[in-house]
């Protein structure tokens, strides 16, 4: 199992911490052994939530991939009659990569400036937020929305409008707690429910 990008540098800076308070404790114990401590915790938690394990499942053509880890908060329609929302909260402890539901094509990535409420709240969908919509043949959609959380404030997006991706390939990344929405027509068949413990790129969302 490897880490993201993101990551290699805070394990780098707890790696130093570490080292600094080993170095510091031979003088200054009171000093030194709290960041030595400080330095290790750090580090092991870092790699702990930047990880990104290899996912392998095979989906058949017609099975909608789940883009997250977490833990489903709501399925339903919303704003829009024809569309079904599916939320999805990820918690500190869940894998934060999204990945993508479908193969197709990046029409947009929309970031949009927002709140920072609870990632579980129903205020939560005003939060700060990236949307990255991607579609494919027959009228076929999955809009995937990443959103920021009270801890969480920084959102990041592997791809870029005019990118082709196929279905598990990785789009973005958020920093701790947050919460993935995925936009998906009415038509399609949602197989997951509140309360249901799904995992990107392993778990079936639905069907086209």
């Amino acid at each position: 199992m490897s880490i993201v990008p993101e990551g290699i540098k805070l394990v780098c800076i707890g790696v130093a911490a570490a080292v600094v308070g080993g170095v510091a404790s031979f003088w200054l114990k009171w000093l030194g052994i709290p960041v030595l401590v400080l330095g290790v915790f750090f580090t092991l938690f870092s790699v702990y939530f930047f990880r990104d394990p290899e996912r392998n499942h095979v989906f058949a053509p017609g099975e909608i991939v789940c883009p997250a880890d977490g833990t489903v908060l709501s399925v339903g329609t919303e704003d829009n009659p024809g569309v079904t929302v599916v939320r999805i909260f990820l918690s500190v402890f869940n894998v934060h990569l999204q990945r993508s539901p479908m193969d197709g094509k990046v029409e947009s990535v929309t970031y949009t400036k927002g709140k920072f409420a609870i990632a579980y709240k129903p205020e939560a969908s005003k939060n700060e937020r990236n949307l990255i919509k991607i579609t494919g043949d027959n009228g076929r959609f999955a809009h995937v929305e990443q959103l920021t959380g009270s801890i969480a404030r920084r959102i990041v997006a592997y791809v870029k409008p005019g990118d082709t991706v196929k279905a598990t390939d990785r789009i973005g990344m958020i920093y701790f707690g947050s919460q993935v929405a995925v936009y998906l027509p009415v038509t399609s068949r949602v197989l997951v429910k509140s309360g249901d413990k799904v995992y990107g790129a392993e778990t079936v969302l639905g069907l086209w």
